[in-house]
């Protein structure tokens, strides 16, 4: 049992955190919550969640939380292979024999979460009408060949991480992302309706609008010959304008999801912990598979080192902020997060529809840590 007065301190001093940076204006809408020793002990919010209307945030805002839904597709599919549905080490061609082609027939789906794949691309006019086609771009990257020999590095596959496994999962199990993530994650553990990669009807009037706050101009800077822009296209970057369409709420991507904090952090608290108020997802065996190290050196698609797992971050410049003796998790665009730390029973989510890069997603994470008495925290 986390002692009280730590869980009062910490759920009290992220209030004024956000209290503070809502008020400036820094931010519309935030919100956030962790877990510790399996309960939630910071479940906090402020804010926006659309400013024509006026309507606030609250903790049930469905916030769009880009590549943070990677982790979460993550931890799908590790749940699918701890009951041998799927494996990390079978060929993606074996469910879907025609993306065998063109030197892929060995690919397998570790290699295609780790971004080790060597199929990032997408076509450069690329529009967000057809990116949302996910079977339409599926058949066109099942007829590329690798940009580098599979398994020998590692680069961010930004799109097409949510294209390539969205086709494959539902080719090995006859169901769709969605379903599978409703049945086999969300459901179970009580958050069906607050984690999401596509967005049903009768859920989209609690989607928070997002905002550019500073996030379009940081990716103008980059160069125009920069890689970023081989898995993200500039028609189809991540920005908040694409975020506010109806087409992108509606597209099955698990590589993003729209989420609200609680849920996040509810599910890496499940694998944090082993076990969430009844519920274990995965074995430890699994997880231990899922989260140990799978690439090293440079990520060819960002340009800097980015240590990886099969769908989860674990450390590096731009990762999510972690604890040096373990912890895994992703980032999205514009500073949403979400991560576990299994060696403190810890776990932690921030969302926000205000996309910028103040890093306070790294800021609240230490708070909240530097007041529950967790050591090793780290600022990278």
């Amino acid at each position: 049992m986390t002692d009280g007065r730590l869980r009062n301190a910490a759920q009290t001093r992220v209030e004024e955190i956000l209290d503070e940076v809502t008020a400036s204006g820094e931010e519309t809408g935030v919100q956030v919550a962790a877990y510790l020793d399996g309960e939630l002990v910071v479940d906090a919010w402020a804010g926006l969640a659309d400013v024509e209307t006026g309507r606030p945030m609250d903790p049930e805002t469905l916030v769009p939380s880009w590549s943070t839904g990677k982790g979460i597709a993550a931890a799908l599919v590790a749940v699918l292979v701890d009951r041998g549905v799927v494996g990390y080490d079978t060929p993606i061609a074996a469910h879907w024999p025609e993306f065998g082609a063109r030197s892929k027939s060995e690919i397998t789906l570790g290699q295609l979460l780790s971004h080790s794949a060597g199929l990032p691309q997408l076509r450069p006019e690329v529009t967000p009408e057809e990116l949302f086609d996910v079977a339409s771009v599926g058949d066109w990257l099942a007829g590329q060949a690798p940009l580098w020999e599979p398994g020998t590095a590692s680069g961010y596959h930004g799109w097409t991480y949510g294209v390539l496994l969205a086709e494959t999962l539902r080719r090995a199990t006859g169901r769709t992302c969605d379903e599978l993530l409703r049945e086999e994650l969300a459901g179970p553990l009580g958050v069906a309706d607050s984690l999401l990669f596509s967005v049903p009807d009768d859920l989209v009037d609690r989607v928070a609008t997002c905002y550019d706050g500073g996030w379009s101009a940081y990716l103008d800077r980059m160069p125009p010959d920069s890689p970023f822009f081989t898995f993200s296209p500039r028609p189809v970057l991540p920005v908040a304008s694409l975020a506010n369409r109806a087409d992108f709420r509606r597209a099955a991507l698990p590589a993003n999801g729209t989420m609200t904090a609680r849920a996040a952090a509810r599910v890496y608290a499940a694998l944090a912990c082993g076990e969430l108020d009844g519920v274990r997802l995965v074995s430890e065996a699994t997880l231990k598979e899922a989260t140990a190290p799978r690439t090293s050196g440079e990520d060819r698609s960002l340009g800097f080192p980015l240590l990886k797992g099969y769908g989860f971050m674990l450390g590096g410049a731009g990762s999510v902020v972690r604890s040096p003796d373990g912890g895994f998790g992703t980032n999205g665009s514009g500073g949403s997060a979400a991560s576990a730390d299994p060696a403190h029973r810890f776990s932690f989510a921030v969302t926000k529809n205000r996309m910028s890069v103040n890093g306070l997603d790294k800021r609240l994470f230490r708070e909240v840590r530097g007041v529950l008495g967790i050591g090793g925290v780290s600022g990278s």
